[in-house]
């Protein structure tokens, strides 16, 4: 599939709705028992996983910059509108202790049950406004990642997710080779083994999570989400092959969408099953804003 000649609105158009398709479906089916028969109902239902990622957009348009304070100050927007559902627990401390007053940079949990998915699942929309390979700006990404989760591993888990996502924006294909660059791009940690059995091996998605279960644990959840993306042979089929594979089904297919979104763009994403989101018109609307103000900010860079 050419995939060099898409726009920054589509790419990030696609990236946004395949990642909230994937959501949708996979917090339907999360914690059900597994089948094979997975039949999408007439109106699906994003979780925190999109909802966080808009608010992360949000704050971009609105600033026209990354500003982790302006992004924490969006997630309490949202957390005290009720707009958010399916909060894990270390996203639900630091949103309860920033409704308290607590300082953005400080409410992140820590610790040894600190290492979710919560700050990977939604960091997608910096992959189109900064640069890894920048001092700085990774500083912003784990500052960004702070926020809910104080920790190496999940910040680790979230710059994958970062590299993945712009590797594939930048119009390359999504196969063995992202893999490779991943594993030479991202410190050593726990993350990088993972990936690093998935380089080295050829596992499915469904030989990969019996051995290491998505349980919310990003070291898990990540390297499955790019293996779906490398394995992937169409983002209804690749979705439905993570809902197979249980555990936290809703994140996984959402970060997988989100790169598979941005590599290939909306072309990719069925309209009718897209249709059935609940926030979909929202969505639109802010992945319009949002290339918008990339192009604005990487014209001013």
């Amino acid at each position: 599939m050419t995939v060099k000649h898409l726009s920054l609105e589509d790419r990030i158009t696609g990236c946004l709705m395949a990642g909230a398709l994937g959501d949708a479906i996979g917090s339907h089916f999360e914690a059900r028992p597994t089948t094979t028969n997975i039949v999408v109902p007439h109106e699906v239902q994003v979780s925190d996983d999109t909802q966080l990622t808009i608010a992360t957009c949000e704050s971009i348009i609105e600033t026209g910059s990354v500003k982790p304070e302006s992004i924490a100050g969006h997630f309490l927007r949202w957390f005290r509108e009720r707009r958010i559902s399916g909060i894990g627990a270390s996203t639900l401390k630091s949103l309860r202790e920033l409704d308290a007053g607590g300082h953005w940079a400080l409410v992140g949990a820590t610790g040894e049950y600190s290492a979710g998915n919560g700050a990977a699942m939604r960091i997608a929309p910096l992959a189109f406004v900064l640069d890894p390979d920048l001092d700085k700006d990774r500083q912003i990404i784990r500052d960004v990642c702070r926020i809910t989760h104080r920790n190496d591993e999940a910040y680790i888990g979230a710059l994958a997710m970062v590299r993945a996502i712009r590797y594939v924006n930048a119009g390359h294909p999504i196969d063995i080779r992202l893999l490779s660059l991943l594993v030479d791009w991202i410190p050593d940690s726990r993350v990088r083994d993972r990936l690093i059995v998935v380089r080295d091996t050829s596992l499915s998605l469904g030989e990969f999570a019996a051995i290491f279960p998505s349980t919310g644990y990003v070291v898990d959840s990540v390297p499955l989400a790019i293996l779906a993306a490398c394995r992937s042979n169409g983002l209804l089929p690749t979705i439905q092959e993570i809902v197979q594979c249980g555990g936290d089904t809703d994140t996984v297919a959402s970060m997988y969408g989100q790169i598979y979104g941005a590599a290939y763009g909306t072309t990719v994403v069925p309209k009718e099953s897209v249709g059935r989101i609940d926030v979909v018109s929202l969505i639109c609307d802010v992945a319009t804003a949002f290339s918008s103000t990339c192009s604005q900010v990487r014209r001013e860079s």
